[in-house]
């Protein structure tokens, strides 16, 4: 049954404590959460990078539900923090080496030795599609993007997330050209499949960041897969329809 809750409400829902929290480095904010299934039917490890903008305020609590959904599903689930813009060592390049660096804790971690999909909201979808795109992305079954920021230059001139963007990668497009090359999901192509998830009605990162993407990519290893509704926050509500075909997205990579 569909919730009639206002969907931003999810940011403020959490789910029962993790299986267990795990460093990866010694910041406070460099650790992922680990959840297994009291089952676990899926070998696939499913890791989730929380969006927020990139802004501090928004760590991986939100995307707990999201985390748990995945493990009682049968994925033994992985939910990483990393640095945001505003902190010490976060922004760019600080917040994507953190995610790298938790990718291959996670991979190493003895109980999530299944391949890892990873499955990115918003701002966690252009650091799963900038991942996609690394050499050391070989052996990741692929990515999930839920509404992400994917086309980072069309978005800081369009204004998406505000000053989002620019405070995440040091400026606009001519201010930080190289940050934007080497950041920038729509200049770089995935090695890995990368399924491109995005609502219709998203009225915080425009279904348009996803279309240019998969456009800028068109080839085997890129699929739109447009949801009809379900908003910005509904592709990580568990109680909302559009859900199903995030697990649906995640389920086709298992196999």
């Amino acid at each position: 049954m569909a919730s009639h809750r206002d969907p931003i409400q999810v940011l403020d829902e959490v789910a029962a404590p993790p299986t267990r929290t795990t460093d990866y480095g010694d910041d406070p904010a460099q650790v992922y959460d680990v959840r297994l299934p009291q089952r676990a039917t899926r070998k696939l490890t499913v890791v989730v990078v929380h969006g927020g903008f990139w802004r501090p305020e928004y760590d991986r609590t939100h995307a707990s539900r999201q985390a748990q959904a995945f493990a009682d599903a049968g994925y033994p689930t992985a939910s990483l923090e990393y640095r945001r813009a505003g902190m010490p060592g976060g922004g760019w390049p600080g917040t994507a080496d953190d995610v790298a660096a938790a990718i291959t804790a996670v991979r190493r971690d003895p109980d999530l030795g299944h391949p890892p999909v990873l499955v990115g909201h918003s701002a966690g979808g252009q650091l799963v599609a900038w991942a996609a795109a690394q050499p050391w992305a070989h052996g990741l079954r692929g990515i999930v993007t839920l509404a992400g920021v994917l086309d980072l230059g069309h978005g800081a001139q369009t204004g998406v997330g505000g000053s989002a963007i620019s405070d995440f990668l040091g400026g606009g497009p001519t201010d930080a050209p190289t940050a934007y090359a080497a950041a920038d999901p729509f200049r770089l192509a995935p090695g890995i499949p990368a399924l491109v998830v995005h609502a219709h009605d998203d009225d915080v990162v425009p279904f348009d960041q996803s279309q240019r993407y998969a456009a800028a990519h068109h080839g085997p290893n890129v699929r739109l897969a447009p949801v009809g509704s379900g908003g910005h926050y509904g592709l990580i509500d568990p109680e909302n329809p559009a859900f199903a075909q995030v697990l649906a997205a995640v389920d086709l990579l298992a196999s």
